[in-house]
C-alpha cells in the first residue's frame, strides 16, 4: 500500500464557460523517504496538482488516497484536519507572516498541537537552530535575507511534525549558495522519513531529489527514478493537532495590532473621539465636517472630473471605475485624441489634460529593486498639498511616494532621495497590442504623501516625460484617462453627469469620476448631526462603527496572502472569523479606556472653564456612563467585524496566496 496515490485526477477552469483542462488523468504514487521532483514548464499544472494533493483544491474529479484510505475533498473539516496534521508548505515567496517575528512565524503553525508554551517555544527553537537562524528569532521577516526567509519558512512547515512537506518552487528566489543550503535541508527531510514534493522548474533542483515527474500539458510526460527513496525509521509519535484554539486567535491579533500601533492608534483615537461624545453629550459636528472636507480636499481637487474609458467593470462600483480610470497603456482602455477633442468641446470645461497611469512598474534606486503599485501622469487631479518635500516632476523626472518607495530606500534618511536617479522599468503595449518593455532613466525631484488615497500612494511624472518614453519606445501614446478641469465648482456635478451620457452608436464611451459626489453625501450626513444636536450621541456611535468597518475591511485587504498561509496551514474559516473579530473587540476595548480618559479630562477642563459661569459643574461623567460606553463599544465592534471577518473567511485559499 503507497502512502499517498493520485488515480485518474482530471481538473479543468473555465473561461467564459469555454473549458481549459488542466490535468488529464493523473496517476502518480509516492512513499515517505522520497523527494520527488515535479518538473515541467509554466501551465503544464505543476502548482494545480500541489493544491490538490495539499488539500487546497476541491474541485477535481479522481482520488487521492492517503494511506489507502481517501481523502474526501468535499469536507471542509477534514480538509483543515488534512492540512494541520499532514501536510507543510514551503513557498517560493517565503509567505511569512510580517508582524510576526521568526519564532513567531513558527510557533502559529504549533499554536494547532496540543504542546504546552514551553514545549512549542522549545520545538521551534531546535527547529531554527536546525536551519541556522537560533541567532535571529527575534527579528521581523523584512529584517532577513531571502536565504534567511527560505529557512523560516522550512522551519515552520516543519513545526507540526507533518509527514508530507511541499515546496512549491522553493529555490526560484534565491542565489546558488542558499540554493545549495535550501536543496540540502529538502534532502535531510526526506532521509527524516517524510515525503517530500518539490514543484520546479529547474533541471538541476530536480536532479537533486530521488525521482522526477516531467508533467507537460496535464499529463506525465515522462518520470525517471534517480535513486531509492530513503530508509523510514522507527515511527516514534507523531504530535498531536488539534484545531485553533480561541485564546491562539486573540494573542495573534494583537501581536498584529501592536505590529501597526501608530496606524491602529490613529483609529482607536477617532473612535474613542465618538465614545467620548456618548459620555459628554458635547457636539462634534461642524469639527468633523470641516476635518473630512479638508483631508478630502488636499488629496484631490473637487473640481477636477476623472474621465476614463467605459466598461460594465466600471460602472458595477466606484472601486472598478477608478481601476478603469488608472488602467495601464494597452490600447483596449485608451482615449483617442478625437475622444480628448470631444470633451475639450464641451460647455465649462477649462482644460482636458490626457494622462496615463502604468501598473506594477520597477523603480531601480542605487542596487535596490522596488515593485511600485503604479505610476500615473501628474494632473491637476492631484493637489499640490501632498508634496511633502521637493517640487513637482519636470521633464525627465519623478516624484515618488513616501511610504511605498523613499522610506523603503532609507527609514533614516529618507528625504536624501530627493536627487537621486532611478530607472523606472515597466511594460506597454504597442499598437497592436503587443507587449514592450521600456527602461528609463529619471531623478527624484520630490516626495508625496498620500498613502490615505490608494494603496502604494502617488508616484508621478509630468505629461511630457510618459509620452516621451512611450514614444520613443514605439508604444501606443493613447492616453489612458484624462483630467476634465471645469470652471467652477456648480458646474462639476452636471458636467460629470453631461459626460457619462456621451454615448457612440448606442454605446456609453466615456466614465466620469466627480469626488464632489462623495463630498455631498458626507456633508449631508454631518450637516445632519450639527443641526440635530440630540442626535449628536448615536450619530457618534455611527461613525464609531463605520470606522471600524473600514479599518478591519483595510486589515483583511492587507492580511489576504496571511488568510491564504494560515488555511493551508489548516486554519479553518472559523477561525479566520474569528482572527479578525478578535482585532476589532481589541479596538472597541482600547477606544473605550482611552475615551473614558478623555471624556473625564475634557468634562474636566469644561468644568473649569465654565464653573465661573454657573457656579456648578456642568459636566458630571458617572459610572454608569462609562459602563454603558464599554458595553456599546464591544458590541458595536463585534457587529461591525462581521462583514469584513466573513469576508476574509470566504476567500479561497489558492487564491489568497497567489495576491500579492
Amino acid at each position: 500500500m503507497h502512502f499517498l496515490e493520485l488515480k485518474n485526477i482530471h481538473k479543468s477552469y473555465y473561461l467564459n464557460k469555454e473549458e481549459q483542462p488542466v490535468l488529464k488523468g493523473i496517476n502518480l504514487s509516492f512513499e515517505r523517504g522520497e523527494f520527488v521532483s515535479i518538473l515541467g514548464e509554466s501551465g503544464g499544472g505543476k502548482t494545480t496538482l500541489m493544491n490538490i494533493i495539499g488539500g487546497l483544491d476541491r474541485n477535481f474529479s479522481g482520488e487521492v488516497l492517503i494511506n489507502g484510505q481517501r481523502l474526501d475533498h468535499s469536507k471542509s473539516k477534514a480538509l483543515d484536519r488534512f492540512r494541520r496534521e499532514t501536510v507543510g508548505y514551503i513557498y517560493q515567496s517565503y509567505n511569512l507572516i510580517s508582524h510576526l517575528n521568526v519564532l513567531d512565524n513558527v510557533i502559529i503553525s504549533l499554536d494547532m498541537t496540543t504542546l504546552s508554551k514551553s514545549e512549542r517555544e522549545e520545538r521551534a527553537k531546535a527547529l531554527l537552530k536546525k536551519v541556522g537562524l537560533l541567532d535571529h528569532i527575534r527579528k521581523y521577516p523584512g529584517q532577513l535575507s531571502g536565504g534567511q526567509k527560505q529557512r523560516v519558512a522550512i522551519a515552520r512547515a516543519l513545526a507540526s511534525d507533518p509527514k508530507i512537506i511541499i515546496a512549491d518552487e522553493p529555490t526560484g528566489a534565491l542565489d546558488s549558495q542558499n540554493t545549495e543550503e535550501v536543496l540540502r535541508i529538502l534532502n535531510q527531510i526526506a532521509k527524516e522519513g517524510r515525503l517530500v514534493i518539490a514543484v520546479t522548474h529547474s533541471q538541476a533542483v530536480a536532479d537533486y531529489g530521488t525521482r522526477i515527474v516531467h508533467l507537460k500539458d496535464g499529463k506525465i510526460d515522462q518520470e525517471e527514478f534517480l535513486k531509492d527513496a530513503y530508509p523510514i525509521p522507527a515511527d516514534t509519535a507523531q504530535i498531536q493537532s488539534r484545531p485553533l484554539p480561541a485564546w491562539a486567535s486573540y494573542i495573534t491579533a494583537f501581536k498584529h495590532l501592536k505590529f501597526h500601533f501608530w496606524r491602529n492608534s490613529l483609529i482607536i483615537l477617532g473612535t474613542a473621539i465618538g465614545l467620548s461624545a456618548v459620555m459628554l453629550f458635547s457636539g462634534l459636528g461642524n469639527g468633523v465636517k470641516g476635518y473630512i472636507n479638508e483631508q478630502v480636499n488636499s488629496l484631490v481637487n473637487p473640481q477636477a472630473i476623472t474621465v476614463s474609458r467605459y466598461s460594465n467593470s466600471a460602472a458595477s462600483s466606484p472601486r472598478g471605475a477608478a481601476r478603469t480610470a488608472m488602467a495601464t497603456t494597452n490600447t483596449g482602455n485608451t482615449l483617442s485624441a478625437s475622444q480628448i477633442q470631444q470633451l475639450k468641446d464641451l460647455k465649462h470645461v477649462v482644460s482636458v489634460e490626457p494622462g496615463y497611469r502604468i501598473s506594477n512598474p520597477t523603480m531601480t534606486i542605487d542596487s535596490k529593486t522596488l515593485t511600485l503599485s503604479s505610476i500615473q501622469t501628474w494632473t491637476h487631479s492631484l493637489q499640490s498639498s501632498i508634496i511633502k518635500a521637493g517640487h513637482a516632476a519636470r521633464n525627465n523626472e519623478i516624484m515618488v511616494d513616501e511610504t511605498a518607495v523613499a522610506k523603503e530606500w532609507s527609514s533614516t534618511n529618507w528625504k536624501n532621495i530627493i536627487g537621486k536617479k532611478v530607472t523606472v522599468t515597466y511594460t506597454a503595449y504597442n499598437s497592436h497590442g503587443k507587449p514592450i518593455q521600456i527602461q528609463k532613466k529619471l531623478t527624484v525631484s520630490g516626495i508625496t504623501n498620500s498613502t490615505a488615497a490608494q494603496n502604494g500612494g502617488i508616484n508621478a511624472m509630468n505629461y511630457t516625460t510618459m509620452y516621451d518614453s512611450l514614444k520613443n519606445a514605439n508604444a501606443s501614446t493613447q492616453a489612458t484617462f484624462a483630467t476634465v478641469n471645469v470652471d467652477k465648482m456648480t458646474h462639476v456635478k452636471a458636467l460629470g453627469n453631461t459626460i457619462n451620457k456621451i454615448k457612440t452608436n448606442s454605446k456609453r464611451i466615456f466614465n466620469a469620476i466627480v469626488i464632489s459626489d462623495t463630498l455631498d453625501t458626507i456633508n449631508t450626513f454631518i450637516n445632519l448631526a450639527s443641526n440635530v444636536l440630540s442626535a449628536i450621541a448615536g450619530i457618534s456611535l455611527l461613525v464609531s462603527a463605520l470606522m471600524i468597518i473600514v479599518t478591519m475591511f483595510m486589515s483583511v485587504n492587507d492580511r489576504v496572502k496571511e488568510i491564504g498561509i494560515l488555511r493551508a496551514m489548516g486554519e479553518s474559516k472559523r477561525d479566520i472569523r474569528r482572527l479578525f473579530t478578535s482585532e476589532s473587540i481589541l479596538i472597541g476595548l482600547l477606544s473605550s479606556v482611552f475615551a473614558t480618559a478623555l471624556a473625564y479630562g475634557v468634562g474636566s477642563a469644561l468644568n473649569r472653564v465654565l464653573y465661573h459661569l454657573a457656579k456648578y459643574n456642568l459636566v458630571q461623567v458617572t459610572f454608569n456612563n462609562v459602563l454603558f460606553a464599554f458595553i456599546i463599544a464591544l458590541i458595536i465592534a463585534f457587529i461591525a467585524a462581521l462583514l469584513p471577518a466573513r469576508r476574509a473567511a470566504g476567500l479561497n485559499p489558492i487564491d489568497a496566496l497567489a495576491s500579492e
